[in-house]
């Protein structure tokens, strides 16, 4: 899977668009902006609604992609930063091409998924490229609301169980949406994670021999 991706990357790169995390968090500032000062204005017309969709408002299939958390201004302000150097970490490891195709899956994946549940939403989609950074940047230090300083594979084993909280009480349709983020990160990292389980056992093995 992963060298097929890196040259369907490869193939791909002339089209890639650059810097696609800071369109993304423009879009989200924007939308908050306005919604802060004209009560949800833009958000009411953007969210996902699949009636809304089949009914010829065709724009919601893509655009609640660029909702942005609903929390209060500090929460919001740190979570889009956290977006965009996530998004940046992302793409300068991976080249744009690639990082434009790990997002995209997941956005149509999370498409597909509402239009046969009814239900989408850019969380899960978000919090998947967290995991991805986490697992390329484990030991990444980020300072939590700009003073707690914490690894990222630490926030990490709080995402994932915050994952595994909505996979239990989520209704079906949450929990649609919240296994096709994850099957995107599966599909990205599988060969990465075969690795490190075929290199533990290895290493298992020879302490055990070494013991003997």
């Amino acid at each position: 899977m992963a060298g097929w991706l890196d040259r369907l990357s490869n193939r791909t790169r002339r089209f890639a668009i650059q810097g696609l995390m800071n369109y993304v968090v423009v879009g989200m500032l924007t939308i908050y902006l306005v919604d802060l000062f004209y009560d949800n204005l833009l958000s009411d017309v953007l969210v996902f609604d699949r009636a809304a969709i089949l009914g010829g408002e065709v724009w919601r299939i893509l655009t609640f992609i660029f909702l942005p958390p609903a929390s209060g201004p500090l929460f919001v302000f740190f979570a889009l930063y956290f977006f965009w150097m996530i998004g940046q970490a992302l793409e300068g490891e991976w080249g744009a091409a690639k990082f434009n195709w790990f997002y995209g899956i997941g956005v149509v994946g999370t498409m597909v998924s509402g239009m046969i549940t009814g239900f989408a939403t850019n969380v899960f989609l978000n919090l998947s490229l967290f995991f991805a950074f986490a697992v390329l940047f484990p030991n990444f230090e980020i300072r939590l609301f700009f003073i707690l300083p914490v690894k990222v594979k630490w926030l990490a084993w709080v995402d994932a169980a915050y994952f595994a909280f909505a996979l239990v009480f989520s209704d079906w349709a949450g929990r649609a949406a919240l296994l096709v983020s994850v099957a995107n990160v599966v599909r990205f990292f599988w060969s990465d994670a075969r690795a490190l389980i075929v290199n533990a056992r290895r290493r298992r093995q020879w302490k055990n021999q070494f013991r003997r």
